[in-house]
This record gives structure tokens, C-alpha cells and sequence, in this order.
């Protein structure tokens, strides 16, 4: 197939009209594709008076594809080919043990499921229905359930959020995690535009989906258990201790992929006591930033989006004094949603349907934390210091999980919040208005008082005097990593720190890519029965 890009799309123009343009930069009569295909499209709103979309296509044609590109004598002509995701076949004596349900483990048990390996997966919290009930319970102003809840169950954090799957990373597994998704239920859109996303409200069905033909495959997912310790004998994995409704029981196992996510703070504690090397690592905290979305439409677009998607914004700044602070998972058309995973802790991050069409825009807005910077200097100290700030979040609202909330002219000027101006909080069970200086550290309200006015210089209406923060955003990435070689295994001869929670990984395509990576180490270590061989 041949690839041609930079195809400019109207804002009103058919799709269909893309075969026409990319004929024409290929010098060829449409009548000579096949078959074609869109495989990305942005849009380019850098000129309010000119926005379009940017295309690119992938062509089939009748014959002589090599001598077409060489006549177009284009950089946006190439040869096109989409990767095959191979595997090889197995059948282990032990099956492997997948620990977390999230998109890394998800997919490392999906890629172990088709090799025929048969993983067993371990998860703390339910599957997505019931997980689904109790989140929307606690919303409402119910219990906590520290075991089933927006950090732990089937499809992990990223379930409850815009279910973003554009990413930094450059791996030729993206592709494979794409199509997955579509296969089983995401929108056929996220095969081509630039920043794709499914929506919470979609995703819940589709790691239902991929959990169901992990079940056909001869896989096992064990819903409400939670790992306790590994089972080691001389520097090897020889089980896992687990338990569940039952009780405590023994998993005997030799291959183990580590996926429990950024949240799972027993675990990290239950690790570093049986001496699993780890590290602290740099993440970020902050607050949610939440504006009318049709201001943020207005700032991007130059007016009113009419048919254009809610539009979207990501903001990243260097302070003269080398901090930086920038926006992450911005949800436009969305909520800002309770996500505490501790009793007694006040945690906030944003979610999107697929629609996008709430009332609001919200984002993280952080600030990046060295490990020199955490008040414990060890480990697990900004694991604590996580712990310290949803702590006194939760003091500050009371006993029922309202989140401290602040006006942004407010906070610039110091003083507290007495209600809400244009910008309705959509945090539920609600806000309690406060001076958050009050319940941040100042590491972080320094840096936010700095940020704030020079990034509404950036994008207008950013720090507008109305806008709401509401904190804390704690969760942003692990403050540990959990150290693996280049084989992808730790010191411990069979275990596979993975995604996320172990330091890898940072959203949900950068999860799943690492998960396919830590099952193909994994399946490198096992004899293929046929001969086949991975990527």
C-alpha cells in the first residue's frame, strides 16, 4: 500500500474527498485505487480564520505501487505496510500469574491468552459492572470501598477517566493496542484520528469484551483477590500468597507479571519489605483546573465549535527558576471525579463520556516533584506524602469526601473561596470552599501561583478569575519504580514489574504497550510448541 499525508480537509468537506486529493498528489486517476483507507487525521486550528483538518490516507492500487511513488516524487508519498503482531505458541507447565487488571495487565494477559499459556489474573477489585455500581454510589455520597473502586477493578484507573489513548511514545505495538480496542467495541474513529479517545462510558464494555475472549482462551480472571506476598526460594518466584472471600491460599507459579498499578500502596509496602529492589521516581501533583467548556472552545476555535468536537488544550511551563508545572488528562465535555482509594483520603481526577458534551472542561494541573523533594527521603516517601495530602484534604472537607475547592482569582490573591462564580464544580459529593494553601504544600501552591498567570497568557481564559481548582490531584503516576533489567525481570528470577504502577508506563496506551512487552519477555523464557516466533 502507499501512504500520502498532509491532504488538507475542509471543515465541511466529505471524507470521501480525501481519494480525489490523494490521487492528485500521486499523479494518478482515482480509478486506479483499489481500496483505501483514512489512518490520521488532526485538526489544525493554529489560524481561527482557517482551521481544517490534516489528513493522511492508505492506498491500494490496481498495479505498480513502487513506480507511483517514485513519480510522485513527494516526502508525503511513502510505502505503507501495517505491522503484524506475531506470537509464539506455548503450553507452560504453570500457567503465569497476571497481579492488576488494568490496560497492562489486560493486555499482557491477553497477548499470554493467545500464545495459549492460560494466565491466571489476579484482581483486588470486581469486574466492570459491579465496579461501575459502586462508583457511582460513593459519587453519591455512599461508602468507600477500598477494594472496588476508580483506582482498582477490572480495566484499573483508566476506566474512569476520558479514556485517552494518544501517547508520547513510539512503539510499533500502538497499532496492535488501536485495533484491539476497536475489535472489541471502541470507536473504528481511534484508528485515525491524532488524539483518539473511547470515553469511560464505552470503555466499560469494551475490557468486558476483552476479558470475555481471555476466558475463551483458556484464561482465569480471580475478581476480589488481592496478592499478599511473593513466594520466594532463592532468588527465584516459586508462588504467590493471595487472598480472597476465603481466606488466605497459596498460587504456585514461576512467571509473574507485576501490574498492580499506581495505586496499590499496600503492595508497594508488602514489596519493599521483601527486599524487591525499588526506587523513588519523580511524579507530579496538583489540583483539577475546571472551566465552562464553551470558553475553552472559544479560546481554541476563535468561536462558537458548532460541529467541531469539544476542543482540547495542553499546556506545559518552564519557570525561570527551572520548576515547571503543566497540564495532563484534560477532559473536555467532562467531571471531575472522586477517586479516593483510602478511608480518610480526598483524591480528584477527571472523566469523559464518549460524547464529551458536559457542561465543563477539566485538567490536572501539576507540578513536577523530584525525590529531594519529598518530606521522606526513602522509598516509599512519596508514596507518603501522597497519603499526607489526601490525608488533610479529607479533614478539610469533613467525613464525607467533599473536596476542598478554591476560585482561581481567589488563589492567586490569597484568600478563600466562599462559592462558585460562572463555573459550577462538578466534583461530587460536592466542595467545601477553601484557601488551599491550606491543605497543599507550598512546594506545590508556589509553583501553581507562578504558572497560573502565565499560562492563561497561552491559552486566554486559562486563569480566568472564575475558574475552579479542586484538589488534590494525587494520582498522577507512581511515585515508585520497581526495577527490571533489559530483559524486562526483576532481580528476582520470574517476576516482571509492569505498566504503570511499577514506573513504566504513563496513561493507558503507553500501559497496554508495556504489557505486550512484558508478556513477549515473559513468553522468551518458554519453549514454542510450533515453532513460531514473536516480534
Amino acid at each position: 500500500m502507499i501512504r500520502v499525508r498532509n491532504l488538507r480537509l475542509g471543515l465541511e468537506e466529505p471524507r470521501e474527498a480525501l481519494l480525489a486529493k490523494a490521487a492528485k498528489k500521486l499523479r494518478i486517476d482515482p480509478s486506479q485505487v483499489e481500496d483505501w483507507k483514512l489512518i490520521k487525521r488532526s485538526l489544525d486550528a493554529r489560524r481561527k480564520d482557517d482551521l481544517h483538518y490534516v489528513c493522511a490516507v492508505a492506498l491500494r492500487l490496481r498495479g505498480g505501487e513502487a513506480a507511483a511513488i517514485r513519480r510522485a516524487r513527494s516526502a508525503d508519498v511513502s510505502a505503507y505496510e501495517e505491522a503484524e503482531y506475531r506470537l509464539p505458541r506455548v503450553c507452560p507447565e504453570l500457567p503465569p500469574v497476571v497481579v492488576g487488571f488494568g490496560p497492562a495487565g489486560m493486555f499482557a494477559a491477553l497477548a499470554l491468552a493467545r500464545a495459549g499459556a492460560r494466565p491466571i489474573v489476579i484482581e483486588r477489585g470486581q469486574d466492570a459492572l459491579r465496579r461501575q455500581a459502586a462508583v457511582e454510589a460513593f459519587r453519591a455520597g455512599g461508602t468507600l470501598d477500598p477494594e472496588n473502586n476508580v483506582q482498582f477493578g477490572e480495566g484499573g484507573a483508566g476506566t474512569f477517566s476520558d479514556g485517552k489513548l494518544n501517547t508520547g511514545i513510539h512503539d510499533r505495538r500502538l497499532g496492535f493496542v488501536l485495533r484491539e480496542f476497536a475489535a472489541h467495541g471502541a470507536p473504528e474513529s481511534i484508528l485515525y484520528e491524532a488524539k483518539p479517545h473511547i470515553g469511560t462510558d464505552i470503555l466499560i464494555h469494551v475490557v468486558q469484551s476483552i476479558r470475555r475472549e481471555i476466558l475463551e482462551l483458556g484464561g482465569q480472571v480471580c475478581f476480589g483477590t488481592r496478592m499478599e506476598r511473593l513466594l520466594l526460594e532463592d532468588g527465584a518466584l516459586r508462588g504467590v500468597l493471595l487472598r480472597d472471600a476465603r481466606g488466605l491460599r497459596e498460587l504456585a507459579c514461576e512467571r509473574l507479571i507485576l501490574a498492580i498499578g499506581h495505586s496499590a500502596r499496600d503492595s508497594f509496602e508488602a514489596l519493599h519489605a521483601q527486599g524487591i529492589p525499588m526506587e523513588p521516581k519523580p511524579f507530579s501533583m496538583g489540583v483539577r483546573i475546571e472551566h465552562r467548556q464553551e470558553s475553552i472552545d472559544r479560546a481554541q476555535y476563535g468561536r462558537a465549535r458548532g460541529t467541531l468536537p469539544p476542543a482540547d488544550y495542553a499546556l506545559h511551563l518552564h519557570l525561570p527558576d527551572g520548576e515547571s508545572a503543566y497540564s495532563f488528562c484534560m477532559c473536555p465535555g467532562g467531571q471531575v471525579i472522586a477517586a479516593a482509594s483510602e478511608a480518610g483520603g480526598v483524591v480528584t481526577n477527571g472523566m469523559s463520556e464518549s460524547r464529551r458534551d458536559g457542561e465543563n472542561a477539566n485538567a490536572a494541573l501539576l507540578v513536577t516533584l523530584r525525590p529531594e523533594d519529598f518530606p521522606d527521603k526513602d522509598v516509599l516517601g512519596g508514596m507518603r506524602w501522597q497519603r499526607q495530602i489526601e490525608q488533610a484534604a479529607y479533614a478539610c472537607g469533613g467525613d464525607d469526601y467533599r473536596a476542598p475547592a478554591q476560585l482561581v482569582g481567589d488563589f492567586l490573591l490569597g484568600r478563600a473561596s466562599s462559592g462558585p462564580g460562572g463555573v459550577r464544580p462538578s466534583y461530587r459529593p460536592g466542595v467545601v470552599w477553601c484557601d488551599l494553601r491550606q491543605v497543599l504544600p507550598s512546594r506545590i501552591t508556589d509553583v501553581l501561583a507562578r504558572a497560573l498567570p502565565a499560562l492563561g497568557e497561552k491559552l486566554p481564559g486559562f486563569a480566568a478569575t472564575d475558574a475552579v481548582l479542586t484538589a488534590p490531584e494525587t494520582r498522577s503516576s507512581s511515585p515508585v519504580r520497581i526495577l527490571r533489567d533489559g530483559s524486562l525481570c526483576s532481580a528476582v528470577a520470574g517476576l516482571y514489574p509492569c505498566g504503570e504502577g511499577a514506573g513504566y508506563a504513563g496513561g493507558i496506551s503507553s500501559a497496554a504497550v508495556d504489557g505486550l512487552r512484558c508478556a513477549e519477555a515473559l513468553l522468551k523464557t518458554l519453549p514454542p510448541i510450533d515453532g513460531t516466533e514473536g516480534l
